[in-house]
């Protein structure tokens, strides 16, 4: 919240990353910017995604500056969930003149995989 009522909307979300970023250091958060996983179907890699941010290694945070969030945003955030087995997730749009934001839950989250899929935060 303090990052849009300090900046507003307007931005790319590139600058909202980075103010982010500055903000949970300062609030002694441990995060993954930015990281790359692999997506496979069935046994095949079939290419790379990034999520925006990993909170504390148990919260995957998307970012969008957009006017108004839509389905397929909501769609894409699920998916990140799902790839990576992370069982909750932050949508965050700046776009909007209001900070709007969505909590998602991955119902397929398998707390098995989590110390062999999740990377460790540093």
């Amino acid at each position: 919240m303090k990052v849009h009522s300090t900046l507003g909307n307007g931005f790319q979300e590139v600058i909202y990353q980075r103010a982010l970023s500055i903000e949970m250091a300062k609030q002694a958060l441990s995060f993954v910017r930015e990281m790359e996983m692999p997506i496979f179907y069935e046994d095949h890699n079939i290419g790379t995604r990034r999520v925006d941010f990993f909170v504390e290694n148990l919260i995957m945070v998307e970012i969008k500056a957009i006017i108004q969030l839509e389905n397929v945003h909501l769609a894409q955030a699920k998916n990140y969930l799902e790839a990576y087995n992370m069982e909750v997730g932050l949508l965050i749009n700046f776009g909007s003149i209001s900070l709007t934001f969505k909590r998602l839950e991955n119902k397929k989250f398998n707390p098995n995989l989590i110390e062999k899929e999740n990377p460790k935060i540093m």
